[in-house]
């Protein structure tokens, strides 16, 4: 995957992201257990996408400088 893709990706899940902790502040109390539940999958994805992305940036060891 390019890494253009990956990080629109990441871009838009970052965004996902803070919409869904900004609506876990307002939502009802009852409502809140399966937004911290959506929440947590969407980080889990986010961070999977972060690593990815720092994985594509990095050069392989034989082209880094010694």
């Amino acid at each position: 995957m390019p890494i253009r893709m990956i990080a629109k990706e990441l871009y838009e899940l970052l965004r996902e992201v803070e919409k869904l902790e900004a609506e876990i502040e307002s939502a009802a109390p009852n409502e809140r257990e399966a937004m911290r539940e959506r929440l947590r999958k969407l980080k889990a994805e986010r961070n999977r996408m972060r690593k990815i992305l720092d994985g594509e940036k990095v050069p392989p060891p034989f082209q880094q400088p010694m």
